[in-house]
C-alpha cells in the first residue's frame, strides 16, 4: 500500500507539472493562433491579398493547444460525461464501475498512443502544404495528448484502487 501511495505521489507531481507547463504553453499558442487569424483577415479584406499560410498555421496551433491541455482536462473530469447513474448505485458498485471504465479507457488510450506514434512517423514523409515544416511536428501533438492522458488515467486508476482498499480496511476495522 505504501508503494502504491508513493507511486501516486510521483504521478501527481508529474501530472501537476505537465498540467502547469501545458496550460502555460497553450495560452501562448492561443494568442499566436488568434494573431495568425487576424493577420489573414487584415491581409484579405484590407489589402485584398490573402496569405497562403495563416489558416494552416492556426490549425496546427489549435491542435497543439488541445493536445497540451487534454491530459489536464481528463484528469479533472472536464470532458463531457454522463455520470448521473453513479447517484443511483451503491458506492461499492459505483467504485467497481469506475475502475472498470478506467481500465477500458487505459486500453483505448494505449491503442491510440501506438497509432499516434505511427502517424507521427509517417508525417516525416510529407510537409505542410503552405510552409516548409514536416507534418510530423504537427502530428507529434497526438502522442503528447494521449501520453498525458495515459499518465492521468494511471493516476486516477491507482487512486480508485487505493480508495477501495481504504474502504475495505475501514470496514474490517469497524467489524472488529
Amino acid at each position: 500500500m505504501a508503494v502504491v501511495k508513493s507511486v501516486i505521489s510521483v504521478l501527481e507531481t508529474v501530472n501537476n507539472t505537465l498540467d502547469r507547463i501545458g496550460a502555460s504553453i497553450a495560452w501562448v499558442l492561443v494568442a499566436l493562433m488568434v494573431s495568425s487569424i487576424l493577420l489573414q483577415v487584415v491581409c484579405r479584406y484590407v489589402f485584398n491579398a490573402a496569405l497562403p499560410w495563416p489558416e494552416e498555421v492556426a490549425r496546427a496551433l489549435m491542435i497543439w493547444m488541445m493536445a497540451l491541455v487534454a491530459g489536464q482536462a481528463y484528469r479533472k473530469g472536464m470532458f463531457v460525461s454522463i455520470d448521473m447513474i453513479f447517484n443511483y448505485l451503491s458506492p461499492k458498485v459505483a467504485q467497481v464501475i469506475r475502475i472498470l471504465l478506467l481500465v477500458i479507457a487505459f486500453a483505448v488510450l494505449i491503442q491510440l498512443f501506438v497509432i499516434a506514434l505511427e502517424f507521427f512517423d509517417r508525417g516525416f514523409r510529407t510537409r505542410a502544404a503552405s510552409f516548409p515544416l514536416k507534418r510530423a511536428w504537427i502530428y507529434l501533438a497526438m502522442p503528447v495528448c494521449f501520453g498525458t492522458m495515459l499518465l492521468a488515467n494511471l493516476e486516477m486508476f491507482l487512486k480508485a484502487l487505493t480508495h477501495k482498499e481504504e474502504d475495505a480496511i475501514a470496514a474490517q476495522a469497524g467489524e472488529s
